[in-house]
């Protein structure tokens, strides 16, 4: 059986939004239970610490920036293939909120002058990753979730 040039697009645009999803949470969890424990530990210089955050924050907006192209692109495709019901609109909003709030809460970490200002005393600024994290689990849930009612959908017609 032959694949149409639309199906591979799906797959490979697919496999890119799982894989820049992975590599964020992944890279949140490296960074929250390895990454910083080991600079504190091994007293790192402020320069090594400063390298280790820019380049985290490169590789978290090569991510968004995948997650918004390949997420447009799944969104339309699934809307524009079947009737999916309400639980998976449901559903689907709750996923683009909690991606809303993981970019924000990447670009309120990634802005170096108010992690400065803030010094982590604010509220906030001591969670944020944690949260962002876990914001980041549940958007992988929430996508598998989505699968799930697809498949149902398209299974039942």
């Amino acid at each position: 059986m032959m694949l149409d040039v639309a199906s591979v697009l799906f797959v490979i645009v697919r496999v890119a939004h799982i894989i820049a999803g992975a590599t964020w949470v992944g890279g949140s969890v490296m960074y929250l239970v390895v990454v910083i424990p080991a600079l504190r530990l091994g007293g790192a210089t402020s320069t090594v610490a400063g390298n280790v955050a820019n380049l985290f924050k490169r590789m978290v907006n090569i991510c968004i920036g995948v997650l918004l192209l390949t997420g447009a692109y799944l969104t339309f495709d699934r809307l524009t293939q079947t009737t999916l019901g309400m639980p998976y609109l449901i559903v689907l909003g709750l996923k683009i909120v909690g991606a809303i709030g993981l970019f924000v809460l990447a670009l309120y970490i990634g802005q170096s002058n108010i992690r400065r200002l803030a010094k982590r005393t604010t509220r906030l600024s001591k969670v944020a990753p944690q949260l962002m994290l876990a914001l980041g689990i549940l958007v992988f849930i929430l996508g598998a979730i989505l699968n799930q009612l697809f498949e149902l959908t398209v299974t039942a017609h």
